[in-house]
């Protein structure tokens, strides 16, 4: 409060309905494109119209939200102007930092968060999947090699996917469903044993904790993966950034180059991202390659499961 009159007050946007009654002369919306669009549509907007109020609206872009759609705004329509800034004009930043980011993130995440770029990330997830597409499945030879393993239930498909730790290659794949879980258990135990892979990392979720069980009985080493919509995200991004800095090499096999194609991401009311299939497709290969890539990004000599 101020001694003249008037105040300046601090509020969360995490429940719109808490911003209504107030007449404001001036508003900013820090991060604006990860609030929720009806806090601006029916509790800021018309608040201001008590006194003619301004709004000044700062964020990183999200996608193109409704913070998008305001931003257009800018030299089109009367009383409202936009500006865009990139990291490289914030004269504290150092430009290495900068190209470091570039050459590690996925290049929407970049121009998103460093380009300050409007990117539509609806969609399609990969892309160079035919540049990295390119080897033909081979025998073992002398190194190193980690894997992933969508495990399954009746209806998807099972799929192990082996990987060269040192060359980030991958070596084999091997899809199948609607088997007994002592088959299905009895394949993993023999690909565990044909590639001497040195561990196994298994969803814990859904049907994978008894997997862990058997296999672990049956003296193999095994560690528990527990899958949520946080750690999805993560490892789907990792592999996106490996497709798009050529850093991953894989088989030429038609049904994974399609599930990698037509996977994709969809934006939730909340202004999340989620990851999958299209309705009534497989996502199993691009979650056995995720899991695969995964072991050799963190450079752990393991195999990961994933449902």
């Amino acid at each position: 409060m101020f001694p003249g009159g008037g105040m300046v007050a601090v509020r969360s946007s995490d429940n719109p309905d808490s911003l209504r009654g107030e007449g404001l002369d001036f508003v900013v919306m820090d991060e604006a494109a990860y609030i929720m669009p009806e806090a601006w549509i029916e509790a800021i907007r018309p608040a201001l119209s008590d006194r003619l109020g301004r709004a000044l609206f700062i964020s990183t872009p999200r996608g193109r939200n409704w913070f998008w759609d305001i931003h257009r705004k800018g030299g089109i329509e009367p009383d409202w102007s936009s500006f865009t800034y990139p990291t490289s004009a914030n004269p504290f930043m150092p430009a290495g930092e900068i190209e470091a980011a570039r050459a590690e993130l996925p290049e929407i995440i970049f121009r998103q968060e460093y380009l300050a770029e409007f990117v539509d990330s609806e969609g399609a997830v990969f892309r160079r999947v035919h540049d990295a597409a390119r080897l033909e499945p081979r025998e073992p030879q002398p190194g190193q090699y980690v894997g992933g393993v969508d495990v399954a239930a009746s209806v998807d498909y099972t799929v192990i996917t082996v990987l060269d730790a040192q060359t980030k290659e991958m070596v084999a794949i091997d899809r199948f469903n609607r088997v007994d879980y002592p088959v299905l258990e009895d394949r993993i135990a023999a690909c565990y044993a044909k590639w001497g892979l040195t561990g196994m990392v298994i969803e814990a979720n859904s049907i994978g904790q008894g997997v862990i069980d058997h296999l672990q009985n049956r003296g193999m080493n095994i560690q528990p993966f527990t899958t949520t919509n946080a750690t999805k995200h993560a490892i789907i991004q990792s592999l996106q950034s490996a497709f798009e800095h050529g850093q991953i090499k894989i088989i030429d096999d038609p049904v994974l180059v399609g599930e990698l194609l037509s996977f994709e991401s969809k934006k939730t009311n909340s202004g999340n991202f989620t990851y999958s299939a299209p309705e009534g497709q497989h996502d199993d290969c691009v979650m056995s390659l995720a899991l695969a890539w995964y072991a050799v990004d963190r450079a752990q000599p393991v195999i990961l499961f994933g449902a």
